[in-house]
């Protein structure tokens, strides 16, 4: 796939427990993304945050089982991105989704490992 310099970013803030049709929003997102051809998407794991109760979410070793923070972050295409908002705010029921303007620098992947992968 070939991506053009100018893209946008799209980013999504969420914890880790939520859920959509009992199964982990994250990993909701990220599949569906997929199915859609998007060019990417990588879900990063806080250890600390908090969001719009302004409850703190740690990683302490007492508290393991808290709803950590989570963002998912998916670059494509503005056309890409805005066909996505609709389904992304149905799933989702707390949490914040932000796009920002970003430049492309490099977007490839090894001929071998693509073959490995089939």
């Amino acid at each position: 796939m070939h991506l053009p310099s100018e893209g946008e970013l799209l980013r999504i803030f969420i914890g880790s427990s939520d859920l959509y049709h009992h199964r982990p929003l994250h990993e909701v997102i990220v599949e569906e993304a997929r199915k859609r051809g998007m060019a990417g998407a990588t879900v990063l794991r806080g250890t600390l945050g908090f969001g719009a109760h302004s409850r703190i979410h740690s990683a302490k070793i007492l508290r393991l089982s808290e709803d950590l923070p989570m963002v998912i972050e998916i670059v494509d295409i503005p056309e890409r991105i805005e066909a996505f908002l609709p389904d992304l705010d149905s799933w989702m029921d707390e949490g914040m989704v932000t796009v920002e303007k970003v430049r492309v620098i490099t977007y490839r992947h090894s001929e071998t490992k693509a073959r490995n992968l089939r």
